[in-house]
């Protein structure tokens, strides 16, 4: 017997009309990649998607076609999301840090149709229009009067001129929840990226789930500033779940450094904040010599890498911010994990809420997770057992697009789970910790050493600004740790003061066997640390005799 239940299917179109009736006059501020600052409302956002409805339809683009991107955090962006998807095409947004070489392929391989793009990235679009033939119109998100005429690209059009004359009425289509919306690359690190194709229904669903009170706890009595990037698996989802509460969005723009996020912060009286622990680094960097508070700020998700326990700290202690730890993965829509307490941890002392605030926390309903060892055998949930991390649910992928590679593995149980690559534990109340990604791992004289952890303790010291730990081949043990240190402007230290600082802290096995300073530390396209790349720059690298 079925329930008498209203079938209706989970749209992304929903979220936005839901937006327009239920928070219309809702605020909506970017920075404009021009520098002024624009404000609008959800009402205005609802408007505008339709006529990028329009827009599409009167070009005939097909259902399903894809249509790129390549943007800031902005409200032409986000209108976007809604117009393109809820129309039922499939948002590609693309990530300008790629090399155009690579931007290219991805264009391409994806089939992309409509390439929308802010004019910062007019130099990229030049490089790679040539080279993208199925692309049948390039839009550069701008005024009319703001639309170059000496590119070279052919029929270019500015977004304004695009839509400006479309109707601002529009009947979203009705279709199956299961519809692709959205597809989003992975960063490629080895081999040409694969990508993720979301659905209207797991797009949804995330956007319910990380609206939840234990996870983004976001409300309409919030004004978020999502510093992740719109490019990078929709901005965590923040769009979404912001439409669906109709919480204030703050978009900064091109605007990412420590002075221009602070002021975001406080002039738009932001509560809340989101994005990886390079940015935030730079906020508390700008914050801390100039005598800075926040007046306004209670809680940011940081996420994308490993937050030290340095900033838990000083977000904490000295800006009354809390900080939320967060993982998840562009397979994974990208929200696997948030990492808040339950009721029993809040009369623990704060060193022992310490320890469980640094892991990536308790997982999401909706995601389900196990640690196996080599042999696929399910690992304790004790908090001490290491296994690699496989997860299942409705917003994980469940294969590429166009096929390309199987991720899944199936148990003993012949259920479908997705082997994320990282080493994970879990306690028995159900909190998850990274403690390595398995291509990371350090494995020394048959014992494991975490990088991550080694990583922690050196940007916990006063002088460094940024670590990355490596393993590097060793006569006895088969590898050792080193760590390469970034240090702050004007800071000084030595090796054996760093490795002094280590000393019970870990065990002294765990101990790094040298320190190597650098100037910088590869930074990838998502703001990961490349630790490939630092392997190949310290290839020649021997380990101290002594």
């Amino acid at each position: 017997m079925l329930g008498l239940m209203q079938d209706q299917p989970l749209l992304i179109s929903s979220l936005i009309d839901f937006a327009d009736k239920h928070h219309g006059d809702g605020e909506v501020v970017s920075r404009r990649v021009e520098g002024d600052i624009h404000r609008y409302t959800w009402s205005d956002v609802a408007r505008r998607s339709r006529q990028v409805a329009h827009a599409l339809d009167g070009m005939k683009i097909g259902f399903s076609d894809r249509v790129a991107t390549i943007a800031w955090n902005g409200y032409r962006h986000l209108e976007l999301y809604f117009g393109v998807s809820g129309s039922g095409r499939v948002l590609h947004t693309i990530n300008p840090r790629l090399h155009p070489e690579q931007i290219a392929w991805i264009v391409n391989h994806a089939e992309d149709q409509v390439l929308c793009f802010d004019m910062t990235f007019l130099p990229i679009i030049q490089a790679v229009h040539s080279k993208c033939p199925i692309v049948k119109q390039w839009v550069a998100m701008c005024d009319a009067d703001k639309l170059p005429t000496d590119t070279g690209i052919p029929n270019l059009v500015s977004y304004e001129a695009w839509i400006g004359s479309q109707s601002i009425s529009y009947q979203w289509p009705v279709f199956d929840e299961n519809t692709a919306s959205s597809m989003c690359y992975t960063s490629g690190t080895t081999g040409n990226p694969k990508a993720a194709l979301y659905s209207h229904r797991s797009t949804t669903l995330h956007a319910y789930a990380a609206a939840l009170p234990d996870v983004m706890c976001i409300s309409a009595r919030d004004a978020i500033l999502p510093v992740v990037p719109m490019f990078h698996v929709n901005a965590w989802g923040i769009p979404y779940s912001a439409a669906l509460t109709g919480a204030k969005l703050v978009f900064p723009g091109p605007g990412m450094d420590g002075k221009s996020v602070y002021e975001m912060i406080e002039n738009e009286g932001v509560t809340y904040a989101a994005g990886v622990p390079t940015v935030w680094q730079m906020l508390l960097t700008y914050m801390k010599p100039n005598g800075l508070k926040f007046s306004t700020l209670k809680r940011t998700v940081i996420g994308g890498s490993a937050c030290p326990p340095a900033m838990i700290d000083a977000f904490r202690d000295d800006y009354g911010v809390e900080v939320l730890h967060a993982w998840g993965m562009t397979e994974l829509s990208p929200l696997g994990t948030l990492c808040t307490l339950k009721n029993k941890h809040l009369k623990l002392p704060k060193e022992e809420q310490m320890k469980l605030l640094m892991k990536q926390g308790r997982a999401i309903y909706g995601v389900d997770m196990k640690i196996v060892n080599d042999a696929g055998g399910e690992q304790p949930h004790d908090g001490k057992s290491y296994g690699d991390l496989l997860v299942r649910g409705p917003w994980v992928v469940s294969s590429y697009y166009k096929g390309e590679g199987s991720p899944l593995v199936k148990d003993k149980d012949g259920l479908d789970w997705f082997p994320t690559g990282d080493v994970a534990t879990i306690d028995a109340d159900g909190f998850m910790q990274i403690t390595d990604r398995s291509k990371d791992v350090i494995k020394s004289g048959g014992e494991w050493i975490s990088s991550i952890d080694i990583e922690n303790i050196a940007v916990a010291h006063p002088a460094v600004a940024m670590a990355a730990c490596i393993g590097v081949a060793h006569p006895k043990w088969d590898e050792r740790p080193i760590v390469a240190v970034v240090k702050k402007p004007d800071a000084q230290v030595s090796r054996e003061e760093l490795l002094a600082f280590y000393e019970g802290k870990t065990a002294k096995w765990q101990i790094p066997d040298d320190v190597v300073f650098v100037d910088a530390i590869p930074i990838g396209a998502t703001g990961k640390m490349l630790k490939t790349k630092l392997r190949e720059q310290l290839k020649d690298y021997k380990l101290p005799t002594v």
